[in-house]
């Protein structure tokens, strides 16, 4: 398999980090009804929207990512000091994690945290773009593809 050289043109994920996940559950799943099979237990909620997938993560498990940008969630909750949106871009292969994540810093973007298990069961790192916008990128084994590189939720 051929490294990667540049990225497919397309974002896995675009995720709203909530403060109450169950909160954001109830009015995305059961108040405007997108369409999910994951529950609030899950860590994540993914819904499938025509072509992409939006998320919502908790803010603890931004702070559980152990970024270099500190995020304590503990402290008087100032909107300000936390990312409310995460872009994510899933690898279909583990090895592509840390390829995508030298492209991007070669492209001018910093390393945010180099790729680690995670506590969720998969395999990530951060990088951020020149403007400071985070992106995940990320692989578990678990995740299927459709043909045109969108994420199975």
């Amino acid at each position: 398999m051929e490294p990667i050289s540049k990225l497919e043109p397309r974002i896995s994920i675009i995720g709203l980090f909530v403060r109450d996940i169950h909160r954001s559950y109830r009015f995305y799943a059961e108040g405007l009804g997108f369409p999910t099979t994951r529950k609030p237990e899950d860590n994540w909620v993914g819904f499938k929207l025509n072509g992409l997938c939006f998320c919502i993560y908790p803010y603890e498990n931004m702070a559980a990512e152990n970024l270099k940008r500190a995020i304590d969630v503990d402290r008087a909750f100032d909107r300000s000091l936390l990312p409310s949106v995460g872009l994510a871009y899933n690898t279909r292969e583990k090895h592509q994690v840390a390829e995508v994540l030298a492209l991007a810093e070669k492209a001018g973007g910093t390393i945010e945290k180099e790729p680690e298990e995670t506590f969720w069961g998969g395999y990530s790192g951060y990088f951020a773009d020149p403007d400071g916008h985070l992106w995940e990128v990320a692989w578990a084994e678990s995740w299927e593809f459709n043909p045109d590189g969108s994420l199975v939720v």
